[in-house]
Order: structure tokens, then C-alpha cells, then sequence
């Protein structure tokens, strides 16, 4: 059978005659894919971060900590907890600040606001016994360093008897932290199922005293708590209150923030959608009695 370019020789073109009708612009396409991959280099975590200078209210040491660049990492989602989501990064991991020195760890919205006594207690707790670092500062931190950083704010913050609200925000946010470890995890590893199992444990207990917190903050504290509003709040509440099955709680607050006359329109849509959920969950629960 002939080919599709037989005849060309008498142009004094056989050599082109068997030529592949597309080879050329495979070829230029692989050419132009290696081209842009030269041209687009490849996004680090560490790209989107700053080292930020703090000057520490326990013991006076100026030192700098990673911090993410404002506007840089781009927001593409939620869960329904309200843990947001980054493009590239994982901003969570870098809004505790720690001083190298004496041990002092707070979260960035509460790091300045200490009282003497608060001081004091700190002093006597965690300094004394706290090993100072001379290590630089990394340029990133990985899931298990950011985690040890959250767990000594929370210690920081228990010492100094903080409020339920920076307490409960402290264990909401370290339950994310432990979820984006959890979604980062090998699906290839043999250990993965064990690991994903004990962080998903240790998740639940930090958003179960999240949850605890919240609630005795919300009896207790004017707002906003913790930046929210009452109706981010008690959505919140709600959606924690749902995990552990406190449907009446959850049912109560939901119904606020649907009512509201000051929540808006995303809140309220988020709303619905839980409490569509909840009403599922009750059903399911009166059904498994009966």
C-alpha cells in the first residue's frame, strides 16, 4: 500500500515520503512544554513567607519568626469548621509566634497582650524550665514543627490562664494543622491507614475541647471572641456541636444565626446547609432508637 506522501520523489523528496504527517508538531509541542517548564519555576512554600521581627514581652529578646506574606497566598476554599485552605501553602502552620528565648508562645492576634501577673506566671512555668534555641530561623516549617509550636501556645496559654476564647481558638486551630498533616500523609505508605487513624484522633480531642471552650466562652465573653461575630461564633459552635452529636446545641444556635437580622448572606446560606444536616442526623438517630 502506498504511503500517504508516495510520489514525492519526483520532486527529489523521497527522503520525505514516509514522514509521519504529525511527528513535527509533537515534536514542537514536547519542545514548547519543556520551554514553559524552564519558564515557570516551581512554587515553594517558602516563596510566600517573610521573616517578621517581634520583640518579646516576657524577657525583651528582639527575634524574627516565618510569616506569611499579606495577600500572597491565595484562599480557595473552606471546610465547614471555617478552616480555611491556600493555594501552595498551608498558612496555618506560621500564626504562632515563639521566642527563641525564653519559651513565651502566643498566636499572632493575642502575642502583645499580656498582663504582669500573666508575665509572672510564664516566668516561673516555661522559662525556667524552657531550653533557649541559637538555631536561624528555617525557612519553612514542616507539619510536625508547626504542630510543636501550637501545642507549647496552648501550654503558654493554659500557664497563664487565659480566657476559654484563645484557649478553644488555640485547639481549633491545631485540630486544622493536624487535619492538613493528615491530608499530606503517602496513600502509598503501608503505615498510612495507622497514621491517618491517630491523627484523625488527635484531631477530634483538640476540636472536642475547641468545642468546650467555645461554649463557656460564648456564656462568658462580650464580642467579638476571638474576631468572630456572634453568628460566626454559634455557626461554629454548631458545626463542632454536630461532630460530637449535641444536637440540641447545635440545633439552638443554628436557628440563631438563620434568624439573624445582622449575619450575612454566606453565613446564612452555610447555615441552611448545616441545618439540613442536622435534621438528617436526628432522623437517622430517632430511627436507630426506635
Amino acid at each position: 500500500m502506498a504511503g500517504l506522501l508516495s510520489g514525492l520523489s519526483r520532486f527529489g523528496l523521497s527522503s520525505l515520503e514516509s514522514v509521519d504527517v504529525y511527528e513535527n508538531d509533537t515534536q514542537e509541542k514536547a519542545i514548547e512544554v519543556q520551554e514553559v517548564k524552564k519558564a515557570s519555576p516551581v512554587v515553594e512554600e517558602q516563596d510566600f513567607l517573610f521573616s517578621k521581627s517581634y520583640k518579646c514581652p516576657i524577657c525583651g529578646k528582639d527575634f524574627k519568626v516565618r510569616t506569611v506574606k499579606a495577600g500572597r497566598a491565595r484562599l480557595i476554599g473552606s471546610d465547614a469548621d471555617l478552616r480555611p485552605k491556600y493555594e501552595n501553602i498551608d498558612a496555618l502552620k506560621y500564626d504562632v509566634i515563639l521566642c527563641p528565648g525564653c519559651g513565651y508562645a502566643a498566636l499572632s492576634r493575642f502575642f502583645k497582650f499580656i498582663t504582669v501577673h500573666q508575665a509572672k506566671n510564664i516566668k516561673e512555668k516555661i522559662s525556667a524550665n524552657f531550653k533557649p534555641s541559637t538555631a536561624e530561623e528555617k525557612d519553612s516549617y514542616t507539619y510536625d514543627e508547626a504542630l510543636a509550636r501550637y501545642k507549647l501556645t496552648l501550654v503558654n496559654a493554659i500557664v497563664k490562664l487565659a480566657k476559654p476564647s484563645e484557649k478553644a481558638y488555640i485547639c481549633l486551630k491545631t485540630a486544622w494543622v493536624l487535619r492538613g498533616k493528615g491530608e499530606q500523609l503517602d496513600k502509598g505508605d503501608k503505615q498510612y491507614e495507622e497514621k491517618k487513624e491517630k491523627l484523625e484522633t488527635e484531631e477530634k480531642e483538640f476540636l472536642k475541647n475547641a468545642f468546650d471552650g467555645f461554649i463557656t466562652a460564648r456564656q462568658s465573653e462580650p464580642f467579638p471572641i476571638c474576631g468572630m461575630d456572634e453568628s460566626t461564633v454559634d455557626y461554629l459552635i454548631s458545626v463542632l456541636a454536630v461532630k460530637f452529636e449535641q444536637y440540641d446545641v447545635a440545633s439552638k444556635l443554628i436557628s440563631n444565626v438563620i434568624s439573624s437580622p445582622v449575619a450575612n448572606s454566606r453565613m446564612k446560606d452555610r447555615a441552611r446547609t448545616l441545618k439540613e444536616e442536622i435534621v438528617k442526623q436526628v432522623k437517622k438517630q430517632n430511627a436507630a432508637k426506635a
